[in-house]
């Protein structure tokens, strides 16, 4: 049982990854643009709201392309912290009482990405392939001939 849940798990966390990301561009265009019952809340250039909303929607959906994902994880992940304790935490201890529980769960849920990677199927395992495919032609084109 454990080899079919060793083999599933990049799977499981490309999943993982695609829904994260979804949702939190979701969130993004929400505030950016008043889709999927959100209100325009992020006028351009305002701080930390419209800047958060760029890095919810540009963040979601490179991790949920699986492109520059470590990246863009660590920074969703350090939004999130920034916005759970300067906007939420102030307000009561808890999440649930402050009404934090998205930031915080997104927080970790970015924070895990940082360390497992992408998983399967993502973008970033595409353009790896054909860099190594490349860079080992590229390699033996440019590699001198040694004569002694």
């Amino acid at each position: 049982m454990n080899t079919r849940l060793n083999q599933a798990q990049p799977y499981a966390l490309c999943l993982f990854r695609i829904v994260i990301g979804l949702l939190f561009a979701c969130h993004g265009a929400s505030s950016l643009f008043g889709l999927f019952g959100g209100t325009h809340s992020a006028s351009v250039g305002t701080w930390p709201g419209w800047y958060a909303a760029v890095i919810q929607l540009v963040g979601g959906i490179l991790v949920m392309l699986g492109l520059g994902t470590r990246v863009a994880a660590l920074i969703a992940s350090g939004s999130m912290a920034y916005a759970y304790f300067k906007v939420h935490q102030p307000e009561a201890l808890l999440p649930i009482e402050n009404n934090g529980e998205p930031a915080a769960i997104f927080c970790w849920a970015f924070f895990l990405l940082i360390f497992t990677g992408p998983g399967a199927l993502a973008l970033d395992q595409l353009f790896s392939q054909r860099d190594a495919e490349s860079g080992d032609a590229g390699a033996r084109e440019k590699t001198p001939a040694v004569t002694v």
